[in-house]
């Protein structure tokens, strides 16, 4: 069966994700962009995935520098999610989106009022169709006790949790 990218972009964009922004340092700059392919891996070890179109900037930097850090962004932060992914804004994203942050423990650039943060190093890369897979072990995590709701993708567009309800999911606890 064949379908076009747009179907497939289509199709998987009912998949509702969180907004992250990766950084990393090339030398002293901080280099980021949105993504929303993140994933955890393992609990023991500690292990997450982020997907990296090979086309972008930050790419050979990760995979030269052998890390990175997530910054999982709030529904405050769509600015700055928009300038990482790309938009015509200035600053833009060779000034780092004009973001404030700060070098985590390990040194990574995290970004100022990010729910949560994770600090890692590449333990695999996998090189599939347009994207680099890069399976990292998580060195330092942070995350904020109070704040805002989640910054959330769904059908290409940014979507605001209006209603929060807590419902502990039924099941077996394998």
């Amino acid at each position: 069966m064949e379908f076009s990218a747009d179907t497939f972009r289509k199709v998987m964009g009912h998949f509702a994700t969180g907004v992250t922004v990766v950084t990393a340092l090339e030398g002293e700059r901080p280099w980021g962009i949105t993504v929303n392919a993140l994933s955890s891996v393992s609990l023991e070890p500690p292990l997450v995935m982020v997907a990296l179109d090979r086309r972008r900037k930050i790419t050979p930097t990760v995979r030269a520098a052998g890390r990175y850090a997530v910054n999982v962004m709030g529904e405050d932060q769509q600015a700055i999610a928009d300038c990482f992914a790309g938009a015509p804004v200035s600053p833009g994203r060779d000034e780092f989106c004009g973001t404030r942050w700060h070098p985590g423990p390990t040194g990574l650039p995290l970004i100022d009022g990010s729910i949560a943060t994770l600090e890692c190093t590449v333990a695999e890369r996998y090189s599939v169709g347009d994207h680099d897979l890069f399976i990292a072990r998580v060195d330092s995590l942070a995350n904020q006790e109070h704040h805002a709701m989640p910054l959330l993708y769904y059908r290409r567009r940014y979507l605001r949790v209006e209603r929060a309800e807590s419902v502990v999911p039924e099941g077996k606890a394998d």
